[in-house]
């Protein structure tokens, strides 16, 4: 039994055909700004194929499973994993719909800095790089960590790593903001709770193509050693580089190349990223600044609470998304909250 075509397989490939043959075009690739455009628009198509295909395979599975079981066969089983399996998939498939912003397909930088709380919200921040780091990889999506500045006693004082993948922007717009962690402290004797706070702040990695002008009488460029996790040029010699931008504040950090001129280039790429979607905020809501998403690392900010005592939950507070295993949700599920966070900005939009 065949299920059909849910894309419109027999549209999508003739547009595939004719992206290939401009990709093929030797004179294509003069031209930066198109060449991406174009190869955005190729690996659309073949998504879309592939996941058309895919879609139709589960879909004749589960019929051959139906049939089995009205022949009195036993395979309840296996049929209600390809059910699940196929719900899952048409809830990605359901959030990439969401996903409609001119920034959403891009490739994602991520900050992360701990607030209020000293050692516990640096353990804390630490934490999220974990739960974030996770999560790109359950997304197939690769990561690479720029800048990592480790705490005194644990955690981190700052980490910036990218996430590379489609719609890893769009997806990870949703954790913009303050989270919140409850729980009884492994750094107390006295086993109390503290509640502890880390910021995350995403931008998206712009192309060349975006003219973005940075005064050089506008940046401060410090230089320092390496204290990342591991690299045999760590501690070695002054190769990491921090670009402040004066006027707005924004900091970019890059230690993860050997030579310091590889990192002030990385550096300078995010900055230019990061001003980017700070200009790009500004448009959105004239009366709102970036630093609306920034919010003081303490009470009342935050977007999210993780609590781990004396109950255990994860909870949303813009969109109310409650999760009970926030175990699981630390260990990178966090796809409750994106579709949800998702599902209420299109709601805005539509208002």
């Amino acid at each position: 039994m065949n299920s059909g075509s849910i894309f419109d397989a027999e549209k999508l490939r003739p547009q595939l055909a004719e992206i290939e043959k401009q990709a093929a075009d030797p004179n294509l690739w003069s031209n930066p700004q198109r060449s991406q455009q174009v190869m955005r628009e190729k690996k659309r198509l073949e998504h879309l194929l592939a996941t058309d295909a895919d879609l139709q395979r589960r879909g004749d599975d589960i019929s051959a499973y139906l049939e089995l079981t009205k022949e009195g066969e036993n395979v309840e089983g296996d049929l209600q994993r390809e059910i699940s399996s196929l719900r899952e998939t048409v809830d990605k498939l359901e959030t990439e719909t969401l996903l409609s912003g001119d920034n959403d397909p891009l490739n994602a930088i991520v900050t992360i800095h701990p607030g209020a709380g000293g050692t516990e919200s640096q353990d804390w921040a630490d934490m999220l790089l974990r739960m974030y780091l996770r999560w790109a990889e359950r997304q197939g999506f690769e990561t690479i960590l720029y800048d990592y500045q480790p705490g005194e006693e644990a955690g981190l004082k700052s980490a910036t790593f990218a996430v590379n993948g489609e719609y890893a922007f769009g997806l990870l717009s949703s954790e913009i903001g303050v989270h919140r962690l409850v729980r009884i402290s492994p750094f107390d004797q006295a086993k109390r709770r503290h509640t502890s706070f880390a910021s995350v702040f995403v931008s998206p990695e712009i192309d060349e193509s975006i003219e973005i002008v940075i005064k050089p009488e506008d940046i401060r460029t410090d230089t320092y050693r390496s204290s990342g996790k591991g690299g045999q040029h760590v501690n070695t010699t002054d190769s990491a580089v921090r670009i402040t931008h004066l006027p707005t504040g924004l900091v970019a950090s890059c230690q993860n190349e050997r030579s310091q001129h590889k990192n002030r280039e990385r550096a300078m790429s995010m900055l230019r990223s990061k001003l980017y979607e700070f200009e790009m905020e500004k448009k959105r809501a004239a009366t709102k600044k970036i630093e609306d998403s920034k919010l003081d690392s303490d009470f009342g900010s935050q977007i999210r609470s993780y609590v781990l005592q004396p109950y255990r939950m994860a909870k949303d507070h813009r969109t109310k998304a409650e999760v009970g295993d926030v175990d699981r949700v630390l260990d990178g599920d966090l796809q409750p909250f994106i579709r949800a966070y998702l599902l209420a900005r299109r709601g805005e939009k539509q208002l």
